[in-house]
């Protein structure tokens, strides 16, 4: 058996384990990185250690500290409250606006983590509220960040615009904006539908399991279930209540301002999304000390070790030359229209696990001989890989993902690694021949 094949079984065998039992994969994997890459493949431990994805721990830290201060300090439930004097009775309303907030924001140009960082927390809190699940509320999001991450302002798009002009289609930006806007509000639908169908199922079977059926799991202002919290449940149902006014304090204020400065730094300054969400959370820490004690003890860190670790392992798998082989095998098909539709798949499952700029960088060299085959239209080729790329987004194990989990309720954890994992896997599965058939061999162009 070669070293490729022994390392992607093992990643398959973490993903197995920790999904079905209490063990966390990410800390497999990470144990699992050092045995393969140094003992099997002979990697010096030191080059296994710089596999660890510092720049997303600090993603993943910042942004979940900030937004940890921002939950106790009561700034989102301010914030779903405007929204839900907003959408007053009209639920259909919550979705479509958390939607188009994180997809105007992405399109203005912030890093889809930072969109979803800021939307997410609001959009789950809001769920609850209206009696949506909180992981329709979750996919919702992450659709609305990929609909607006090809503008052309977007890093995403950049990348991509990139690409256009390598194949000679720089006119074509804005047709991939639009592919890309119009494909991920459809998938939205889908999405939330889907989730809302089987969270409902859920809350029937545990409706009908509670005692006799006199208790129900319900979440917003009319009270709750034994053991349950208000406005903090994944399994919801509809409760009919006047929203609860919250009152706009000054601390609140302040908070909204220092997340407005979060997206001035990394949109307009570039600043990494981290480091804008620690500088925020330091002065708002220093505002109020009182908040830093239970912000940093709510902090998901079991989610965050999950998704290093498992970050870590596909950066050894990189290192020891699994994922070049893989690329290796794409540019010798042959025949463009095939290595178009392999290309789709690789950069889905190698981004569910990665950066999908990494990706998109990576992968780019390797576009441009598909995308100018003159019996191939170059618009068509690209705007399949950027979808391919980007709509596993939602997987735990990427920085979207995993800021969607962190923002989910703690008992509600393993439920959304779960899901978003099943919903990631459904997305390589299908999304990238749905796209090539749509954008490659329909010739849409």
């Amino acid at each position: 058996m070669s070293i490729p094949l022994l390392a992607f079984l093992v990643l398959i065998a973490a993903f197995a384990i920790g999904s079905f039992s209490k063990i966390n994969a990410g800390l497999i994997a990470l144990v699992a990185a050092f045995g393969v890459g140094t003992l099997v493949a002979g990697l010096p431990i030191t080059e296994v250690t710089n596999e660890f994805p510092s720049g997303l721990f600090f993603v993943l830290v910042g942004a979940t500290l900030l937004f940890a201060i921002v939950r106790i300090n009561g700034t989102i439930d301010l914030l779903a409250y405007w929204a839900e004097r907003l959408a007053g009775d009209r639920k259909v309303l919550v979705p479509v606006l958390m939607f188009l907030l994180t997809a105007v924001l992405a399109t203005a140009g912030a890093f889809t983590p930072a969109a979803i960082a800021i939307v997410a927390p609001v959009a789950l809190a809001l769920g609850s509220r209206f009696g949506i699940s909180t992981l329709a509320m979750g996919l919702v999001v992450v659709q609305g960040a990929n609909a607006g991450a090809f503008s052309p302002v977007n890093p995403f798009g950049v990348l991509a615009n990139v690409m256009l002009d390598d194949a000679g289609a720089s006119g074509d930006s804005l047709k991939l904006f639009i592919y890309c806007f119009v494909f991920n509000a459809l998938l939205a639908v889908v999405a939330y539908a889907a989730a809302q169908k089987i969270m409902g199922k859920r809350l029937s079977r545990a409706t009908e399991l509670s005692s006799g059926g006199a208790s129900e799991i319900v979440t917003g202002s009319g009270g709750t279930a034994p053991g349950t919290r208000a406005g903090t449940s994944t399994l919801t149902r509809p409760v009919k209540t006047a929203p609860v006014k919250v009152a706009a304090t000054p601390i609140r204020i302040l908070t909204l301002a220092g997340l407005g400065v979060m997206l001035v730094l990394t949109t307009v300054l570039g600043i990494d999304v981290g480091v804008a969400s620690f500088v925020v959370a330091l002065a708002l820490i220093v505002v109020n000390s009182s908040v830093q004690k239970a912000a940093v003890e709510s902090m998901p860190w079991s989610a965050i070790l999950l998704v290093t670790g498992i970050v870590t392992y596909v950066g050894m798998l990189e290192a020891i030359g699994a994922l070049e082989e893989l690329q290796n095998g794409i540019a010798g098909l042959g025949n463009s229209s095939l290595a178009a539709l392999v290309t789709s798949y690789v950069v889905a499952i190698v981004s569910a696990f990665a950066s999908t700029t990494g990706t998109l960088s990576v992968i780019s060299p390797l576009v441009t001989p598909i995308a100018i085959d003159p019996l191939l239209s170059p618009i068509g080729v690209i705007t399949a890989i950027a979808i391919s790329s980007s709509v596993v987004d939602v997987s735990p194990m990427s920085t979207s993902g995993a800021l969607l989990m962190a923002s989910a309720p703690p008992k509600d954890e393993r439920l959304f690694f779960r899901a978003l994992l099943v919903w990631a896997v459904v997305m390589i599965a299908v999304v990238p021949v749905l796209v090539w058939f749509c954008f490659v061999q329909l010739g849409i162009s």
